[in-house]
């Protein structure tokens, strides 16, 4: 901290010197009791995983959808609430249900709320971005990643998802999917990759800077017979001081429809990439 009180260079007089001396000195003291205060509050303040996580937004109306969306390029839903109705809006968990919105290829969906019934979500057909995107009930899935190039890139970047009896996310094709700024509560897994698709790959996750509250049981679900990783960074857990969520399953997986076989949980340097450091519980 620069000395303020202080201004006088060598010539000052002495009466000035005395001045410099007491200001000098009660700067110090004030700053000795700033730095004490400043480390009793780190002390006592909240670890990183009990900071409050964004609050979720209040949509800017409602719209029915009946038949899915297809969007190409940018979408922006200006956070309005987007829920399903007709042969979108039984509710159900069932798998191959349509989606609320297709994505193709490259496309950017940002803003939106999914209300529900959110049927199955959002599904990627491609690479893409969704951007400020918030599930208030999840339907099947939240969203799907379809691609099927080993070059595709999927981002999910801010929002969040409650209330998923099963996966948040899907991750169905190939490539790389992240996940960053993310939050997520009352879910089964946060991503899975499949476990058992007819047609398998090698999928690549990462996931950063997200809040997860419980309850929950596994943040993501990968196949080491197929060469998946999972890097996970700045991963704050709420609510779950017995850490009964797991951060990162191992599964070996198949293509003939059968329940993958899990091998094992935590970090191995390997396939499940993180350390405790990168997980925090508050």
């Amino acid at each position: 901290m620069k000395n303020r009180a202080a201004p006088y260079g060598s010539h000052a007089r002495r009466t000035g010197r005395r001045r410099m001396i007491a200001a000098s000195t009660t700067a110090l003291a004030l700053t000795g009791a700033a730095l004490t205060t400043g480390l009793l509050v780190q002390s006592a303040g909240a670890a990183p995983a009990a900071a409050a996580a964004a609050a979720w937004p209040t949509p800017s109306g409602s719209q029915a959808v009946s038949a899915t969306i297809k969007v190409s390029g940018t979408y922006d839903g200006k956070l309005k609430r987007f829920y399903g109705s007709g042969d979108l809006g039984d509710g159900g968990q069932d798998e191959g249900q349509d989606p609320i919105f297709e994505l193709a290829d490259g496309a950017v969906l940002k803003n939106v709320v999914v209300g529900s019934p959110a049927a199955d979500g959002i599904h990627c057909k491609g690479s893409c971005t969704i951007q400020n995107v918030w599930w208030e009930d999840v339907g099947e899935d939240a969203a799907s990643f379809k691609g099927t190039s080993s070059g595709a890139t999927y981002k999910v970047t801010g929002g969040g998802a409650r209330k998923a009896d099963d996966k948040v996310f899907q991750f169905n094709g190939a490539g790389t999917l992240s996940i960053s700024g993310f939050q997520v509560s009352d879910f089964g897994k946060l991503v899975r990759s499949c476990g058992n698709c007819s047609k398998q790959y090698k999928r690549t996750i990462a996931v950063s800077d997200v809040d997860v509250t419980a309850p929950g049981k596994a943040l993501v679900g990968i196949n080491t017979n197929y060469g998946d990783t999972a890097t996970l960074k700045s991963v704050r857990i709420h609510g779950d001081s017995s850490k009964k969520i797991k951060p990162c399953v191992r599964y070996t997986g198949n293509d003939d429809g059968d329940e993958p076989t899990e091998t094992g949980s935590g970090p191995d340097g390997t396939y499940c990439k993180y350390s405790s450091s990168d997980i925090s519980y508050g």
